[in-house]
């Protein structure tokens, strides 16, 4: 980036005034850090944990290698400004501070990248896109994140430090790169506290560590957590009272089944997975157009995890489900997952969108199915891990021949053949009409074409001429893109033509079409999916190559150096079979990664917590197992029972790890040995998640629709369940902001949990939590005859116990000086009286109890 300076407020008089100022800047950015606790070259004087170094190495050093450093980095500082290392950038150039890390609003960098003033512009040969802004924005809220490495090089920044080697002995020890193995079991003394191997491998560790589990949890409490975990809902208060008086003593094992059979399980799993293939139902950026075929995705991940569909097929389903039956409706919805990431309508830079939509689709199967970082590999080895570059554009060119396809719809073929008889039947008896209207339209459509196609650079518009037979497949796929942008523009014809000079006649033809809907069959519905854009895979480059040598499929070189075996599909010849390649590796029941990470995800889902903390991060930034021996035993586990979701959760619920109770009766030792609980000796309570959270108060209330499962997205108001609500990037519904719930625009790998006053505020003067309050209260009130029951279901309701004597006590006095205050005795008591219990109900939904899950 160039800094574009001018005679204003930022202009230096001279380069000694300059050097002063920053100077002098500096030691008052370094003072005022030093005063709050702030380090220049880390968050809170603390080093960047590893979800933010990611955020850095995939999103923001690759923006400022290709944008900045040719102008601000070693070599040259126009500007005086350098941008190569933290202290550099808050210390700033000519102009000033570049950034106040933690405040966007008030950063140089930020006004100048969004071209906010004349005399600030960077780049000043062409703006950043909306995405790459809003990177940067981003980061700067974060507080900078930047390798703390890379900071303490930064005192010496003219020294090249030595090259490691690319791949060492060191880096194929590593623990996550280690082949799967199944160990023992361990033998150990537990007094018979265990219940299956589980317990046995985390007994072994509490028993080295001179630690002991907590008892179980009694019935009440273990019904509520295991029906929020497998079921994302509150038991009901006949669901509580049945399993607490079952004398079984399988009573608990038939309470997981029932669980696990029923469709809430798959809306409360499905999630999950949503969360960490960024699903929304719209594109983002600024528009953020709604994708109305989108809740078919999301359908289809309910379908599947009720279905306990083998973790292998929902894999290769979603990467590859084109290739190996394109007649499939139901695989063209799944392949969706690589039509997630976000879109941007009107950007000009064909080939730069493209780049982008392939480097998202990479980072996210890194994420999701490898644990690993790829992203920090797309500009260089990865600084950490043995991820060569090379290997980053290996894993890019299993998705390089991609075509995005908005037309291939669901029907079956003989649904199909109906169509399209009933639509040849319209088509001859519209023909003229059609034509009619076609006539009129062209010299529109013409203009509205060439105006989106004039809007293109000149390379792109040659592309476009070019006919698709002479196209190369890099170039097809390109103008497929672009294509996109003239029909939307084709889009606006019946708005345009009903303002136009033909608007008149126009409309007559139109209403002579209409008196002929009713033979006009419905076109089948169209997902949003993917094939190849033919057999013949375009080349994948290294960006920087000026030799541009093709880059081969592969996988991580430290596993497999030479390129992937491809095979092309017998029921796809008109694809390249490169996803299916993929897909095939990744479920490879020796995958060192894919079914360690798989595991760990379920395991963290149960425990708020992975035995692996870091559970999309298995490299040397993460964190390393807890119980590396347990983590292996159950991915073989895992995929000796037919890759199960069921059978893995049957096994972890089932254990009597997960049946502790929260409270320890000695727990001194153990909180100074333990304080993270990471060898669990008690169960850790957990915040609910913003959908239990909402879907928990419709229950209360019994507003709760459970039957209308699957379908467009609801607005936030109707009872639904969540999952089943509307995702927009842009606007979220105000209790999900507030929650923690994911935007969609990145893998959410865990959610936050955090603790907020506009929680508090929302949750006690927000509308839809009050209203929420009303319904229960008059639930209550045509179930119960009096105080007393009402509070007793009231507390069933909400905590799925009864209330303790001196709860009770409380309530009723509350309810009597409550009914006081809002009507004194010399006005009707009656709605002071209702009011009153609308209260107490609103502060059941405000308490910890509600909102935590012991």
């Amino acid at each position: 980036m160039e800094t574009v300076r001018g005679t204003g407020r930022r202009a230096a008089t001279s380069s000694n005034v300059a050097s002063r100022t920053r100077e002098t800047v500096a030691m008052a950015i370094a003072a005022v850090f030093a005063a709050i606790g702030i380090s220049p070259d880390g968050m809170a004087g603390e080093a960047a944990g590893p979800e933010q170094v990611r955020y850095f190495e995939t999103e923001i050093r690759p923006l400022l290698a290709t944008s900045c450093m040719g102008c601000h980095g070693a070599g040259k500082q126009k500007g005086g400004l350098r941008l190569d290392s933290k202290a550099a950038i808050v210390a700033g150039g000519d102009s000033g501070p570049a950034v106040v890390p933690g405040r966007p609003g008030e950063s140089l960098l930020v006004e100048a990248v969004n071209y906010a003033s004349d005399d600030l512009k960077m780049p000043p040969n062409g703006q950043l896109n909306e995405a790459q802004r809003a990177a940067l924005s981003r980061w700067i809220a974060m507080g900078m994140p930047w390798p703390e490495a890379d900071s303490r090089a930064a005192s010496a920044p003219t020294t090249v430090p030595a090259k490691r080697p690319r791949i060492t002995d060191e880096d194929r020890a590593f623990w996550s790169f280690q082949p799967l193995r199944r160990p023992d079991v361990p033998a150990v003394d537990d007094g018979g506290w265990g219940r299956n191997p589980i317990d046995r491998f985390l007994f072994a560790g509490l028993k080295a560590a001179g630690l002991s589990p907590a008892p179980e949890a009694d019935r009440r409490v273990l019904i509520r957590r295991l029906s929020f975990d497998l079921r994302g809902l509150p038991p009901t208060p006949e669901e509580v009272e049945a399993f607490v008086a079952d004398p079984a003593d399988d009573a608990y094992e038939a309470l997981v089944g029932r669980m696990l059979a029923s469709p809430r399980y798959g809306e409360r799993w499905g999630r999950h997975w949503l969360d960490l293939v960024r699903y929304a139902e719209s594109d983002g950026y600024r528009a953020d157009d709604y994708r109305p075929e989108a809740w078919r995705y999301r359908d289809y991940v309910i379908k599947a995890f009720n279905e306990d569909r083998p973790y292998d097929r929902f894999i290769l389903e979603q990467l590859a489900g084109d290739e190996i039956d394109p007649d499939d409706p139901e695989l063209r919805i799944a392949v969706g997952f690589l039509r997630l990431g976000t879109y941007e309508h009107n950007q000009r830079d064909v080939p730069g969108q493209w780049a982008t939509i392939l480097n998202e689709i990479t980072d996210v199967t890194g994420d999701v199915f490898l644990g690993l970082g790829m992203g920090c590999a797309r500009c260089h080895d990865h600084k950490f891990d043995p991820i060569l570059q090379k290997d980053y554009y290996r894993l890019q060119a299993f998705f390089a021949p991609i075509a995005l396809r908005d037309d291939l719809g669901l029907a079956s073929d003989a649904e199909r053949r109906r169509y399209e008889d009933a639509l040849a039947a319209w088509e001859a008896k519209t023909a003229d009409i059609r034509a009619e209207i076609a006539a009129l339209e062209r010299p529109y459509l013409e203009q509205l074409g060439g105006g989106a196609l004039a809007k293109f650079p000149a390379e792109m518009r040659e592309i476009l001429d070019r006919p698709a037979a002479r196209r190369t497949p890099l170039e097809e796929q390109l103008a497929q893109l672009a294509y996109r942008q003239v029909t939307e523009e084709h889009d606006k014809i019946d708005a345009v033509m009903k303002k136009g000079k033909d608007a008149p006649a126009y409309k007559q033809l139109l209403s002579r079409l209409a008196a002929h809907d009713r033979d006009r069959p419905k076109a089948p519905p169209r997902p949003p999916t993917v094939t190849d854009v033919g057999p013949v895979a375009p080349p994948t480059t290294i960006p920087g190559d000026r030799a541009k040598r093709p880059v081969e499929p592969g996988f991580l070189t430290l596993l497999d150096p030479e390129p992937a075996r491809v095979d092309r599909p017998a029921a796809a010849p008109s694809s390249t079979g490169r996803r299916t390649a993929l897909a095939r590796w990744l479920t490879r029941a020796d995958n060192p990664l894919s079914t360690r990470v798989a595991v760990n995800r379920v395991w963290q889902y149960h425990f708020g917590r992975g035995l692996v903390g870091t559970s999309s991060d298995f490299g040397r930034l993460g964190e390393r197992p807890s119980h590396p021996d347990l983590l292996d035993w159950l991915a073989a586990e895992f995929v000796a029972h037919g890759w199960s979701l069921k059978h893995l959760h049957r096994l972890i619920v089932t254990s009597t790890a997960y049946r502790q109770a929260s409270g320890h009766p000695s727990p001194e030792l153990a909180q100074k040995l333990d304080p993270e609980n990471r060898l669990l000796w008690h169960w850790s309570t957990r915040r609910l998640e913003v959908e239990p959270i909402r879907d928990a108060m419709l229950a209360a209330s019994g507003e709760l629709d459970l039957a209308a499962m699957g379908g467009p997205a609801s607005v936030h108001a109707e009872p639904r369940r969540s999952v089943y609500t509307k995702v927009m990037r842009n606007t979220r519904d105000p209790l999900s902001e507030a929650f923690d719930g994911p935007d969609g625009s990145i893998t959410t790998p865990r959610r936050d949990a955090t603790v907020t006053p506009i929680q508090a505020l929302l949750m006690i003067n927000g509308s839809w939590p009050m209203a929420r309050a009303r319904a229960m209260a008059a639930r209550l009130s045509a179930t119960a005859s009096d105080d007393l029951g009402r509070i007793d279901l009231a507390y069933r309701l909400a905590f799925g116990r009864d209330p303790s004597p001196d709860e009770r006590g409380d309530a009723i006095a509350f309810l009597h000086d409550q009914a006081l205050r809002a009507a004194p005795p010399s006005t009707a008591s009656s709605k002071g009286a209702a009011d009153a219990l609308v209260d107490l109900c609103h502060a059941l939904l405000n308490s910890s109890e509600f909102l935590y899950v012991d």
